[in-house]
């Protein structure tokens, strides 16, 4: 067997066990229910943008946002981390969260943004670290919320993740493809223990905003 066909059943093993592990881990605390949900102070929206390339409306962000307004009004969260990129001032992700969280009746107090969420990791770790959070329920596609569980139970955080509708095979493939990929990243970020790239000043949950 030649050195190339070797070294491609290495990585296609590697890719798999990677996946496999995560999935094993993070299944049994992520649920499509929202009644199977404990009921925790903050639950935690992964930030993606509001439009496609196109310019169209994107399913992922809007079933996020559909999922995290349900879970507060099950009474399951008392608060929402808004959490996503904010890169240039004509990029907010977290804004763009809190603007359609308001929509459905979520109210405007209980929102935190995070507007370093530049990653998943980010995300997680800063949830504990900047927000003071040690129990999370994470809203965001399965898929997603696979790795985020995975990430955030790997840094010490209790963490569950309520899926939200997701898109059929054909819509979501290579969204779906990529993730296959960033699962083993996990992996390398947890080996040369990669934090966020920002933390900052802490900020207090629970505590009535005022905008």
């Amino acid at each position: 067997m030649s050195t190339f066909f070797t070294l491609l059943i290495l990585f296609v093993v590697i890719v798999s066990v990677c996946n496999v592990i995560i999935i094993a881990v993070s299944n049994p605390h992520i649920n499509d229910e929202v009644k199977e949900m404990p009921v925790v102070k903050t639950g935690v929206v992964l930030g993606t943008s509001r439009l496609l390339m196109s310019g169209q409306p994107n399913p992922y962000f809007h079933y996020r946002i559909s999922a995290a307004a349900e879970l507060y009004h099950s009474g399951k969260v008392e608060y929402i981390i808004a959490s996503g990129d904010n890169r240039t001032r004509y990029y907010n992700e977290p804004e763009q969260m809190r603007r359609e969280l308001i929509k459905y009746d979520v109210p405007d107090s209980i929102i935190y943004l995070d507007y370093a969420g530049l990653r998943t990791l980010d995300s997680m770790i800063r949830s504990q670290k900047v927000f003071g959070q040690d129990s999370i329920i994470v809203v965001s596609q399965k898929f997603h919320n696979q790795r985020a569980v995975f990430i955030a139970r790997a840094h010490g955080i209790n963490a569950w993740g309520y899926n939200a509708t997701d898109l059929d095979a054909r819509q979501g493939v290579r969204t779906n493809v990529r993730e296959v990929f960033a699962r083993v990243k996990v992996f390398l970020d947890l080996i040369t223990r990669k934090g966020p790239r920002h933390l900052g000043d802490e900020v207090e949950v629970g505590i009535i905003q005022e905008r």
